[in-house]
């Protein structure tokens, strides 16, 4: 398949994971991508385990190509221009000042190239007075209200994964197709500007909408009072997820399949309005019954009473269900640079048709011979 940014060439000056995360999603749908890396070291998040091709640099660096300048030197600098002369879009997510030390500013690159889609990514925005504040996703996640909505009060921890980080490279990819959308029409590029604690605010809008319109300010209980979801330990020590909703039916099935038929008939139980306010009730009623049976036998029982559910699957189960195969959800790079490279496609289908083949995250400097090498050696003013 050819991805419908076939057109669209970016260079990506990203690192750990905002940037690089955004030039991903962009990469997937086919634009072509340059990854722009410090020599010898590369993006730092390549040594997270040691060597230079952590998982965790691997998770956002697909199908993209790498190579090594130094924007600090005359004879690098020249090289990224030339690029950036012939370039749709230029990523950056330095803290505030970094790119102009690097020359690599907007004003600068945007003189080179006035269609030049430049995106900036920073933790807290580009004045105020959190602007020189260092910001990496827990301090996000909190500065924004979202990650009290995670916290156990009685187990207090960060959980979870990097969803600050994630969430800023898609509002960041987000701004870029508008940009490149608008530039059809105007000839000219945008400075486009995304923080971590707007993209995560903007994220955590019902929190927001619930104290904007109601004066209610949520709880990490909040919504799974309210959207009636439960997670169930089964007597195998496997976990299962329910989500109930509103509809009665879904909890007249529950009831047949628990074995409680007369459930609902419980003060707890009557309505919706109760489930809510008793919530710990609920659970202290059903946690006994899941942990009689198998989850395989939960899973059965509630698929034939079409009961919203899941077993709560680790990675190795969702890549080897069913419907991830059906959907062709896990692809492969057979020839990466450390041997195969699997991963998850993208989920978008265009007509049809799904992103079928991926290529691994590149080694560092892998792509000099082909891109910068014919550069250092063109004379000045010819692109």
């Amino acid at each position: 398949m050819t991805g419908p940014l076939a057109n669209i060439t970016v260079l990506e000056m990203g690192t750990f994971i905002t940037g690089p995360a955004a030039g991903m999603l962009l990469a997937d749908l086919g634009a072509n991508v340059i990854k722009i890396e410090q020599p010898g070291t590369g993006d730092p998040f390549r040594a997270f385990k040691g060597g230079l091709y952590s998982p965790h640099y691997q998770t956002y660096n697909r199908n993209k190509r790498s190579i090594t300048l130094d924007t600090r030197t005359a004879e690098d600098l020249a090289v990224l221009d030339q690029l950036i002369a012939q370039a749709d879009v230029f990523i950056q997510n330095f803290r505030p000042g970094v790119a102009n030390r690097l020359n690599v500013d907007a004003d600068r690159l945007r003189g080179i190239n006035p269609r030049l889609v430049y995106a900036s990514i920073s933790g807290f925005g580009p004045e105020g007075p959190d602007r020189d504040r260092p910001a990496f996703d827990t301090v996000a996640q909190a500065a924004s209200g979202f990650l009290r909505l995670l916290i156990n009060p009685v187990n207090p921890r960060v959980v979870g994964p990097a969803i600050a980080d994630a969430m800023t490279g898609f509002y960041t990819a987000l701004g870029v197709l508008a940009a490149l959308n608008e530039r059809q029409a105007t000839g000219h590029g945008r400075l486009v500007e995304t923080s971590m604690f707007e993209a995560m605010c903007h994220f955590n809008l019902d929190d927001f909408t619930h104290f904007f319109s109601a004066g209610q300010v949520m709880g990490p209980w909040s919504r799974p009072h309210v959207s009636q979801s439960y997670v169930f330990e089964c007597s195998d020590g496997k976990w299962i997820a329910l989500h109930m909703s509103s509809p009665s039916k879904f909890w007249e099935n529950l009831a047949e399949a628990v074995g409680m038929p007369d459930m609902l008939s419980q003060p707890q139980f009557k309505g919706r309005e109760e489930r809510i306010a008793n919530y710990e009730h609920v659970v202290a009623t059903l946690a006994p019954l899941f942990r009689q049976k198998t989850r395989d036998h939960w899973c059965e029982q509630l698929a034939r009473l079409d009961v919203p559910h899941s077993p709560m699957r680790t990675s190795e189960e969702v890549a080897d269900c069913g419907q991830a195969k059906a959907l062709g959800l896990v692809i492969e790079d057979p020839h990466g640079p450390e041997g195969p490279f699997r991963t998850i496609r993208f989920p978008v289908s265009f007509d049809g048709e799904r992103v079928g083949s991926v290529t691994a995250p590149p080694l560092l400097g892998a792509h000099n011979t082909e891109i910068t090498d014919p550069l250092r050696t063109r004379p000045p003013g010819n692109p």
